[in-house]
């Protein structure tokens, strides 16, 4: 990496892990963009948000982080380091100060990923993995990819969706959005309700929320574009 270039956090949404970003990493280093994988517990938003600072406490220079699902929450919270020069949001909550993930999707109509979601023993929640999930929700991820990423899914405490952002980063740092026209996990319309309020710069890829895996050079393309905007 060149002096002066920006450093990636790729960071993993809910029931998700490093493997989210597979298909995206390869493109990074054949462009010669320098990355580091988030992953993280999901025991709570704040032990996600202090596992993504120390992190960036590791690198460095200056950082872009990026966020999928969920994960966008995080770098909300995280992104107030002083280090932390950018954002992207990929098919991600990008929730304001004093809100929630599970404030932001409770004022809206349930999103199909409800149906194959449960409860676990202590309130975690559970994704259901099976053919029937795959094809709703994921019809556009290659299939050695989900082959893969079925020993990958992890469960997610309640807390990573109920505690609220202290102070949201996209209100201090430039943004990028990649929404998610046909996602049946975060509904595009809240994506593009992000997208107004934050003032993010926007494209439109027409996959389902698995963005990373349907559509990797577009991601790739973005992120490219936003690290060569912040150098």
């Amino acid at each position: 990496m060149t002096a002066g270039a920006v450093h990636v956090v790729l960071v993993h949404g809910a029931g998700g892990s490093p493997a989210t970003w597979s298909s995206v990493t390869p493109l990074l280093r054949a462009r010669g963009i320098a990355y580091t994988l988030a992953d993280n517990a999901m025991t709570s938003l704040r032990e996600d948000e202090a596992a993504v600072r120390e992190l960036v406490d590791a690198i460095p220079g200056r950082v872009l982080l990026v966020g999928h699902s969920y994960g966008g929450a995080v770098i909300t919270n995280a992104g107030t380091h002083d280090r932390v020069v950018g954002l992207v949001y990929v098919a991600a909550f990008a929730p304001d100060t004093g809100e929630s993930v599970s404030s932001i999707v409770e004022t809206r109509e349930p999103a199909l990923v409800a149906r194959y979601m449960h409860r676990g023993p202590d309130g975690e929640w559970v994704a259901q993995d099976d053919e029937e999930s795959r094809a709703a929700l994921a019809w556009d991820v290659p299939e050695d990819v989900q082959r893969a990423a079925r020993y990958e899914h992890r469960v997610t405490a309640d807390a990573c969706f109920q505690q609220t952002t202290a102070d949201a980063a996209w209100r201090s740092r430039p943004s990028w959005y990649i929404v998610a026209s046909s996602d049946r996990h975060l509904l595009p319309a809240i994506q593009r309700d992000f997208v107004r309020r934050m003032g993010a710069e926007a494209i439109e890829v027409d996959t389902s929320h698995a963005v990373a895996h349907a559509d990797p050079v577009r991601v790739a393309d973005v992120v490219e574009r936003a690290v060569r905007a912040l150098a």
